[in-house]
């Protein structure tokens, strides 16, 4: 979302009387991104679009305390990255499954995913991603797949850019290492 469509929607959620609709603004300039972010950390369409809406519905039930420390795109993607750790630490307990057995379970998942429509090369690529930890995961695909620059990530991720850089290093090399160990 680009700086004046933020500043607009920022002034309309000031006002008691604009705030549904500044609300409406952000979910329609929000949803697509925040909906990708998701479901590349949980891949199944359903769960993504649960947790897509706790995320809606956690940022309406606060956005009154919303401060403006930061662009609220960037308050948007925090709230949707701590409820998708909080589904994933909840699948994890509910399966009461190691991390191994939980990649496993999300990795049935998508290939009986019916909006899942990747090759045999996407669904090891994928798999590798599943391999790494969850903010590695997150960083990769926020780096790799959304293109971010690092100091955006930081922001969202409360990390410095340097541990960012390290991090996405670390993630390029396992996923390089997963890909090419059959062969």
């Amino acid at each position: 979302m680009d700086q004046q469509k933020e500043s607009e929607i920022l002034a309309l959620i000031r006002k008691p009387l604009s705030r549904q609709k500044a609300f409406g603004l952000l979910v329609s300039e929000t949803s697509e991104s925040l909906y990708w972010q998701i479901r590349k950390m949980v891949l199944s369409h359903d769960d993504a679009n649960d947790i897509l809406q706790n995320t809606y519905m956690k940022a309406w039930s606060n956005i009154e305390q919303f401060r403006g420390d930061s662009k609220i795109t960037t308050w948007m993607f925090r709230i949707a990255i701590n409820e998708t750790y909080t589904f994933l630490n909840k699948e994890r307990i509910k399966n009461q499954s190691s991390f191994t057995d939980m990649e496993d379970i999300m990795v049935q998942n998508l290939k009986g995913d019916p909006y899942f429509s990747g090759d045999e090369a996407e669904l090891k690529l994928q798999q590798a991603i599943l391999s790494l930890p969850d903010k590695q995961r997150l960083v990769f695909n926020m780096k790799y797949f959304e293109d971010m620059k690092y100091d955006d990530i930081s922001e969202i991720l409360g990390t410095s850019v340097g541990a960012l850089k390290a991090s996405y290093h670390y993630a390029v090399k396992k996923i390089e290492a997963f890909m090419t160990a059959d062969f």
